[in-house]
This record gives structure tokens, sequence and C-alpha cells, in this order.
């Protein structure tokens, strides 16, 4: 596996910037730069479970394993899902289960800074260094709107 890591400067306070990233309606609209009409289905708390959807019932079963808000969030991926249920780790889930994805917030003035952090297999390296900065993109439009 690999870490990529994507980096945006955001003109707005991390407050709003962390709201963007897992409000409801706004993870919906960046999520899409990965697949169009993803979203999660968690609570949102440290420790919790959280499911990361497509909406033909595909996705990812993860743990929230840290929350800081307005500052960290870290995901742990566990394992695939299909048919909206959770499959059982499989020999070719095992290369990837465990793998990290991270979001950190830096406040800067008037600026936040945010990295994202992503452990990726080789398959998919090509897609996430695609998506993720154009989710990024997303996520600093909403920001800046000055609605």
């Amino acid at each position: 596996m690999e870490t990529l890591e994507f980096k945006i400067r955001i003109k707005a306070p991390a407050e709003k910037v962390w709201n963007i990233l897992w409000a409801e309606e706004t993870y919906k609209k960046w999520t899409g730069a990965f697949c169009e009409g993803s979203y999660a289905v968690s609570d949102w708390n440290e420790g919790d479970k959280i499911h990361f959807m497509s909406p033909g019932g595909e996705g990812m079963n993860s743990i929230i394993e840290t929350k800081i808000p307005n500052e960290y969030m870290a995901f742990k991926h566990i394992g695939e899902i299909k048919d909206f249920k959770e499959l059982p780790v499989d020999e070719e889930t095992k290369k990837w289960s465990g793998a990290m994805e991270t979001y950190r917030l830096t406040p800067d003035d008037e600026f936040t800074d945010l990295a994202a952090q992503v452990d990726v297999v080789e398959k998919y390296l090509d897609y996430f260094k695609e998506a993720f900065p154009k989710g990024l993109e997303t996520v600093k439009e909403l920001a800046e709107d000055r609605e």
C-alpha cells in the first residue's frame, strides 16, 4: 500500500471547513468526485462504525478511529459492503484492511490548510490521484462560498 497526501488551502475558518466535510448534504457534494450519489451512514462519533456507501449498495465499512472536532478525523477501513451488507474479510480484503484515511485542518489567519492522507492499494492509485483533488476543490468552493 502507498500513502497519498493531498493538500488544499481554503479561505474559511476551520469550523466551516469541518462542517462542509462532514455535514450530510455537503459531504454528498464533495464525495461525488469519487462516486456520484455516495453517502455515509454513521453517528459520526469516535469509535463508531461508519459505512461509506454508493447508491447501489456497495461500499466500505470502517471505524472512526479518532475525531477531534474542527481539527482531525481518522477512519480505519475494515472491509467491503455489497448489497448493503458487510462482507467477511477475505484474502483480497486482507491486502488493505486496516488502511487509514485522515483529514487534518490547520488554521492559519483567515485560511485553513486541509491535508488528507489515504492508504491506497496499487490498482486504485491513479483513481485516487484524480478524484481526491477534485473532491477537495469542491470542499474549497463550498467553504469559500459567501452565501
